[in-house]
């Protein structure tokens, strides 16, 4: 697997008025941003070819990942090698290309604007409102689930039966002797009594590059978008080269970015998880609730 996909061409609407000049992607996630986590967990497998599927306001995507020399030499003169190093980071993760994808025609659109880039091999998408935890396997064993099948893969968690509607969901079929399961249909958020089940699709596919062609020929569905599903649907049914496709049940560590509430757990629960500051800010946030949330209290 030579290469990612992550289309970030939202507007962010959720997240005004901060996103108003502001790509949501960049939203700070402690120390990093968003989008930052998303590039090292394809980095992480091995990917260091990654496509990023833009639009207008995202250039401050395109700077984070770029050099700035004036501030290198400045924290070199210092001698601040710690932040140095940090920023160096981002400089280095991969070899990142950037495509506008023009109309907001939907995550499907978005991945059909990648075609001319990725070619005739298969291919990783990440969406940048999931971050996996980097302890945990995923990317990998999808990938693994690919080239085992030939096929295209998603990444399923159990949800709630009252908020499948928010996701799109999964019938399936365990496949005998294998950790994967066989995807026969995919519903884009069902009303709960019509969900296939509470398997619900989360923000990462490896797809077979034959998802092109069934695109070119999807039409736009749920909310006037090509969605990925309807694709994948098609793909679900077909037989031999490009044909099938299976779901990986994930069961670690995702941090949802996707709203307002989600960003703040998520912001909360990876910094607590820090050497530096974690166990400090576990014993305030200890007394922050048992003094009551609504009372005046000293933050530092």
């Amino acid at each position: 697997m030579k290469k990612a996909v992550i289309p970030v061409a939202g507007l962010g609407t959720r997240f005004l008025p901060v996103t108003k000049a502001m790509p949501k992607e960049m939203l700070p996630v402690v120390d990093k941003p968003a989008i930052q986590y998303v590039v090292e967990e394809a980095v992480g497998v091995g990917i260091e070819d990654i496509l990023m599927i833009t639009g207008r306001n995202k250039r401050a995507l395109e700077d984070h990942f770029d050099r700035v020399p004036s501030l290198e030499a400045t924290l070199e003169a210092k001698g601040d090698s710690k932040k140095l190093a940090a920023i160096q980071q981002s400089n280095n993760l991969g070899d990142i290309h950037y495509v506008r994808q023009g109309d907001p025609k939907g995550l499907g659109h978005a991945v059909l604007c990648a075609e001319r880039h990725v070619g005739k091999e298969p291919f990783a998408v990440l969406l940048g409102d999931d971050l996996i935890d980097e302890r945990d396997e995923l990317l990998a064993e999808m990938i693994r689930v690919q080239q085992a099948t030939g096929g295209s893969v998603v990444a399923l968690m159990e949800v709630p039966q009252d908020q499948v509607s928010a996701y799109g969901c999964a019938d399936v079929e365990q496949v005998e002797g294998e950790d994967y399961v066989r995807v026969h249909g995919l519903v884009e958020k069902p009303a709960p009594e019509d969900a296939p089940s509470n398997l619900a699709i989360i923000g990462r596919y490896v797809l077979h590059p034959a998802v092109f062609e069934v695109l070119h020929h999807t039409e736009p569905g749920r909310g006037g978008e090509i969605q990925l599903t309807d694709a994948l649907q098609t793909l679900a049914r077909r037989e031999g080269e490009g044909g099938g496709v299976y779901g990986v049940v994930f069961r670690g560590r995702r941090y949802d970015t996707g709203d307002k509430l989600s960003y703040l757990k998520a912001v909360v629960t990876l910094a607590c998880g820090r050497d530096e500051f974690g166990s400090e800010l576990r014993s305030w946030l200890k007394g922050f609730v048992a003094d009551g949330a609504d009372q005046p209290t000293a933050t530092s």
